[in-house]
């Protein structure tokens, strides 16, 4: 489970602090030589893609720029979307600290639930382009939607954000009561999927201005 599940889940699942070994163990020397072959890897990964581009780059080409077994490479990650993934841990979860840091103070100043989700979806408008190479690989192995473990996946963050802020809305009378929530949640999000984002960029060449306004302007319509 990676960092952005763990936030979801309130540090749940933590280390028990009573549990101690001594230090020099071959346990504790196995999980730091598990710890470095992981970072090696995504920091490989990682350069690799910045000069070949996502795309151009297997599992295989990793294993070998890294120095390490494919083997130790699928241990780590089951799939490249696995390792696209991994590389967004940080940036997610400073995504999700920074917007939950952000509503809180809108909230504070009496800021309208639907205020606040039109500026949520422009800023993951922003970062979906930013991480859209990396959103589309992990989508294509069916990472971003699968039934199994979903409460890891970034997509849960964002769906019970617009669910929870359409929900106070409602309460709030700024929209109707007999709204279908569930359904709405998911149909504003449906067009930051990887591949539509993607199309809309590259294909369509639309401007991210103009796809976020088109957004916000799907929620102002449910007024």
């Amino acid at each position: 489970m990676n960092r952005w599940a763990h936030l979801l889940l309130g540090n749940l699942m933590t280390d028990n602090p009573l549990s101690l070994e001594p230090i020099g163990s071959p346990q504790k020397t196995v999980r730091r030589d598990a710890a470095e072959n992981r970072a090696l890897i995504l920091q490989t990964a990682e350069k690799l893609f910045e000069e070949r581009g996502v795309n151009a780059v297997n599992m295989a080409d990793i294993a070998q720029a890294a120095g390490v077994g494919k083997g130790t490479l699928y241990r780590r990650f089951a799939n490249k979307g696995e390792l696209c993934l991994a590389l967004m841990d940080t940036q997610m979860v400073e995504f999700q600290d920074g917007m939950i840091a952000r509503m809180q103070t809108l909230s504070e100043q009496d800021i309208s639930k639907l205020e606040q989700l039109d500026q949520f979806l422009d800023a993951l408008v922003h970062f979906t382009d930013i991480h859209s190479p990396l959103l589309c690989v992990a989508q294509r192995a069916g990472l971003l939607e699968g039934e199994n473990d979903s409460i890891q996946l970034p997509h849960f963050w964002q769906y019970m954000t617009v669910k929870g802020l359409l929900r106070g809305a409602q309460i709030d009378g700024d929209i109707s009561s007999d709204l279908d929530i569930d359904y709405f949640a998911d149909a504003i999000l449906a067009p930051l999927k990887a591949d539509i984002f993607r199309y809309q960029r590259q294909v369509r060449e639309f401007p991210l201005d103009r796809i976020s306004a088109g957004l916000r302007r799907l929620v102002s319509g449910l007024k």
